[in-house]
């Protein structure tokens, strides 16, 4: 994610000519956008990082899951 928000950022500071980065060639922009699909389409499937962030979705959900089962109590119960 930090990558798309140096893309935007250093996107944004091009277009309006802002600082430094006005002199910056648009290939460099482009450059980090072919980075980026390489990290997601490539790389973050080789390390199971896409698989992993499912994971951590289901479990945190299971968890509310049990919990809010558990914290209901049974009627005529203390």
């Amino acid at each position: 994610m930090p990558i798309i928000i140096l893309i935007v950022v250093l996107g944004s500071l091009r277009y309006f000519e802002i600082g430094p980065v006005a002199n910056l060639s648009w290939w460099w922009i482009a450059a980090l956008f072919g980075v980026a699909f390489i990290w997601f389409e490539f790389i973050e499937r080789m390390l199971g990082l896409d698989k992993r962030k499912a994971h951590d979705d289901n479990d945190r959900i299971r968890e509310e899951r049990v919990k809010k089962t558990f914290e209901k109590k049974p009627p005529g119960r203390r």
